[in-house]
């Protein structure tokens, strides 16, 4: 399994001859040069949405039209676009697990917001969710956009993943020090990517207080297209 970072809360997992798109943040993206949005982009099968926001969507009808392939998401966000937008979707919900042509993914809680803005001003976009990747005897908790929440418990103890993607940049979700605390209070991951991070000013720039909090952990600090072997 590959997991590569593409910038802000954008990855490119490679992984049983799928390529899955997590929230795929190209336009406007400053972590992102346009000279690489081909390389995130190659291949790709699936693309995997944990909300509606912008920084997570805005390519993503683009794409899906121009490369025909489906979207996967929260149920109420995937049928009105299956509906109004013409585009192939996979609509599952909180507590529902669907197979991508060998990895299984299953969707869990997140805390945080879904909206996206119309002609008439903002529209939620069903709801913010999380997802639990398992394939190659691996198991990877994508956090999404999230603050720390109680169903934190249940997902580290009934998955028990050993990899975690945690949003943790602050402002807008978890910041390092939250992002140290849970992953000490309800996991037991044996690497932690930090993402959703260094993207703005206002965000956190480093990882510093998460490589020290947890001395135990492989804490890896992704670089944009750079491709971290799990």
């Amino acid at each position: 399994m590959k997991i590569i970072w593409l910038g802000h809360g954008g990855f490119r997992i490679e992984v049983e001859n799928q390529v899955l798109l997590i929230d795929p943040w190209l336009s406007g993206n400053p972590m992102l040069a346009e000279s690489q949005h081909e390389a995130a982009l190659s291949g790709a099968t699936h693309i995997v949405l944990t909300h509606a926001h912008f920084d997570h969507v805005a390519d993503v009808l683009p794409l899906a039209r121009a490369r025909n392939i489906p979207v996967v998401g929260q149920y109420d966000l995937m049928g009105y676009w299956g509906e109004s937008e013409g585009i192939a979707t996979i609509g599952f919900n909180k507590g529902g697990t669907i197979d991508l042509g060998g990895p299984k993914l299953a969707m869990v809680p997140a805390s945080h917001s879904s909206t996206f803005t119309t002609e008439e001003g903002l529209r939620a976009g069903g709801s913010e969710v999380g997802y639990v990747l398992m394939s190659e005897d691996k198991t990877v908790y994508i956090s999404g956009d999230t603050s720390i929440m109680a169903d934190m418990d249940w997902i580290g103890d009934y998955y028990k993943p050993e990899v975690g993607i945690l949003s943790a940049g602050g402002h807008f979700t978890m910041d390092m020090k939250q992002a140290a605390y849970a992953a000490k209070r309800y996991f037991n991951f044996k690497t932690l990517i930090p993402c959703h991070y260094r993207t703005f000013p206002i965000l956190e720039q480093n990882a510093d207080h998460l490589v020290k909090a947890l001395p135990g952990v492989a804490v890896i600090e992704p670089k944009v297209l750079q491709a971290i072997e799990i």
